[in-house]
């Protein structure tokens, strides 16, 4: 899709951060149908443009972003929604992407990340998280980066069995299982088996 069939709209309460954006749009070909400052603007505008991206910011006047973020989407299950924000806490991420954003940038984050946002939330299922967002939610939600295989080791780990007896079950050599735990505890950030045990069991990763 060319970059000038994404319209965009922008809604954040300071004009110099919507003419930031506008401007960097703009140069990379998109079309910016309008600007809001308020969530009550922002959902008319929404409703009357019908634009393919909206880049909202959390903290507006007369409301939450996030009645922005979830209301978009409530009407439309294709708009691309681009959280815009300074907060940078697991609790404002997971209420955003569980309220349907398509992607969460800092506005700390090169204008470049917002660029490719914009460009990630029309072509992709996937949310979008900007760099400097690595946390225990998106570990959580990524299932720490484990492999199929890793997760069938960390299966048998509460049941108290063995490396040798892991391996035997896996089809498998001990040497294997060892180099499979230490990947495990380096992911899930523990040191031993009774620390991944306990990891595995709160973040709901074995059955």
């Amino acid at each position: 899709m060319d970059n000038s069939e994404i319209t965009v709209l922008l809604i954040d309460d300071h004009q110099v951060v919507r003419e930031g954006l506008r401007s960097a749009l703009s140069n990379f070909g998109f079309t910016v149908l309008g600007e809001a400052a308020s969530k009550n603007e922002a959902i008319a505008q929404i409703a009357h443009k019908s634009p393919k991206v909206i880049v909202v910011d959390l903290n507006l006047p007369d409301g939450s972003g996030l009645e922005v973020v979830s209301w978009a989407r409530s009407v439309s299950s294709t708009i691309g929604i681009v959280v815009l924000t300074l907060h940078d806490d697991d609790a404002h991420l997971l209420g955003s992407l569980q309220a349907g954003a398509s992607a969460y940038v800092l506005k700390s984050a090169p204008i470049t990340e917002v660029i490719a946002a914009v460009s990630h939330s029309v072509i992709a299922p996937e949310s979008f998280i900007g760099r400097g967002l690595s946390s225990a939610i998106l570990r959580k939600k990524e299932g720490f980066g484990l492999t199929a295989r890793e997760l069938e080791v960390l299966a048998l780990l509460p049941k108290g069995e063995t490396s040798s007896r892991i391996a035997a079950q896996l089809f498998v050599s001990e040497a294997t299982i060892k180099t499979h735990l230490a990947s495990i505890y380096r992911k899930l950030e523990v040191a031993n088996r009774t620390e991944a045990v306990v990891a595995a069991i709160k973040h709901g990763l074995t059955d």
